[in-house]
């Protein structure tokens, strides 16, 4: 059976889904943009602060879900611009403990949600 996830401390969905479902002990979140919840507006000053946005958008979903970064066993990481590697690699390492940090893919995409530069989804266990 699955429970769906939502807090107000990450942004609302934008289509017909939510922002994570557990189904047993396994967590997976929709992709996350920078958008910040307080304001409704996206966070898009640099690729850092965007990265930093979605990566606390995704400590906001894990958290509802009584989960940490330390429970995340997968990441997909989706980017405009391979040329913004290095940066958003950087924030998102800093999330991590390198030596449990979880799996990954990091892809470049013709276009994301909203004309973004970064979207992140997860996957994570109890």
């Amino acid at each position: 059976m699955k429970k769906i996830i939502n807090t107000k401390n990450a942004p609302a969905p934008i289509g017909p889904y939510n922002q994570a479902v557990l189904v047993e002990n396994t967590l997976y979140t929709s992709g996350q943009i920078a958008i910040n919840p307080a304001t409704n507006e996206l966070v898009l000053d640099s690729i850092e602060l965007e990265t930093k946005q979605v990566m606390e958008n995704l400590k906001a979903v894990l958290a509802a879900a009584d989960m940490t970064f330390e429970n995340v066993i997968k990441t997909s990481i989706f980017i405009s611009d391979m040329n913004n590697f290095a940066v958003i690699n950087n924030v998102y390492g800093s999330y991590f403990n390198h030596e449990t940090a979880p799996a990954r893919e990091t892809v470049e995409v013709a276009n994301l949600p909203k004309f973004v530069n970064v979207e992140i989804s997860m996957i994570a266990m109890l």
